[in-house]
């Protein structure tokens, strides 16, 4: 049958009871092995599927996880997105994805709409503007389990993944003072992003143990705005000042100064070395290629969805504990930071 049939349909072609077929078909332990069988072979003869709709309403559960996001340029976000969705559906759960484009007004309408019901979990990375977190305490005190990943709010009680961010800009800046640069900048989006503190304090300690006087100039504050962000890259590449090293703390920051520096008569990487927190897969392909700090990012989303799909299929023997959970990153060299 190319249309299949309804579970009344089976139970009746079965002469069975349709609350027996359907505790047949979900392995229930009051239903014998031959009975399981037979409803197993004639739902596959017959075309039968069941309805995750009408079981959800049964269930009172959507069989869906949120994800809420700040951005879809970043590749780290797709990536964490590829490893939650991997694991959800193999256990029948399903993604919704919430795009707030760093604006805390959209992210605190998306968290309201989630509270009637939409999504069984969420897992969560907080804008560039979150400062006022009352909406997402509303979400957890209401007992939606949430899990919270590299962009993390530190007063939410629940499990958070991050990656080694002071560890790593440390690391980076450190290869490039290896690499002899002398006048090193970092350019960052945001100050107040907890992400955005570890990896500027990362760079600022190398400095400083490299016996480096730390300048307020020595680092650049962007914006997300990309058009201005390569004039103010530029400007600065122009300018009497300008740095033989850079460490971005996003990989949007990286790929403007690419395209600043094509405006320029600096090449990299005589006159300009770089690197980036970044997952880009194309960073290898650039013209020189990225040096780049690579976040688990996939590592992060299937581990987020491992822990919520825990306390979903188990809610009374399982809780999301107040824990950061670090998974390190990873540093490519690559031609952009090597000396010719």
């Amino acid at each position: 049958m190319a249309s299949g049939i309804s579970l009344k349909e089976l139970a009746a072609e079965l002469k069975l009871a349709p609350s027996t077929v359907s505790r047949a078909l979900n392995d229930s332990y009051e239903i014998s092995e031959a009975t399981k069988k037979k409803v197993i072979s004639m739902a596959e003869k017959l075309n039968y599927h069941a309805n995750p709709f009408a079981r959800s309403l049964r269930e009172n559960k959507s069989k869906t996880i949120a994800i809420i996001i700040p951005e879809r340029i970043n590749s780290f976000f797709a990536q964490v997105m590829d490893g939650i969705e991997e694991i959800a559906q193999e256990h029948g759960y399903h993604l919704l994805i919430y795009n707030t484009h760093e604006d805390m007004e959209r992210e605190r309408k998306i968290v309201n709409l989630l509270l009637n019901g939409r999504a069984d979990a969420i897992a969560m990375s907080v804008t560039s503007q979150t400062s006022d977190n009352s909406h997402l305490k509303k979400l957890h005190d209401r007992g939606l389990p949430i899990i919270f990943f590299d962009r993390i709010s530190s007063e939410i009680p629940t499990t958070k993944f991050i990656t080694n961010d002071y560890e790593s800009a440390y690391e980076a800046t450190q290869h490039l003072i290896n690499q002899n640069c002398k006048k090193i900048t970092f350019f960052t989006l945001c100050v107040d992003l907890s992400i955005s503190k570890e990896r500027q304090r990362g760079f600022n300690d190398a400095i400083a143990d490299a016996g480096i006087e730390l300048d307020p100039s020595m680092t650049l504050y962007c914006g997300h705005d990309e058009q201005s962000n390569i004039e103010k890259i530029q400007e600065l590449l122009n300018s009497a000042n300008r740095p033989d090293g850079i460490v971005t703390s996003v990989e949007k920051l990286a790929f403007a100064t690419y395209q600043a520096l094509k405006r320029t008569n600096l090449r990299m990487p005589n006159d300009l070395k770089l690197i980036s927190f970044s997952n880009s897969s194309i960073a290898g392909l650039l013209n020189p290629s990225l040096t780049t700090i690579t976040q688990p990012a996939s590592m992060i989303g299937s581990e987020c969805a491992k822990l919520l799909i825990k306390k979903l299929t188990k809610p009374n023997h399982y809780d999301l504990i107040d824990q950061v959970i670090t998974i390190p990153s990873k540093i490519t060299i690559r031609e952009s930071t090597c000396q010719e």
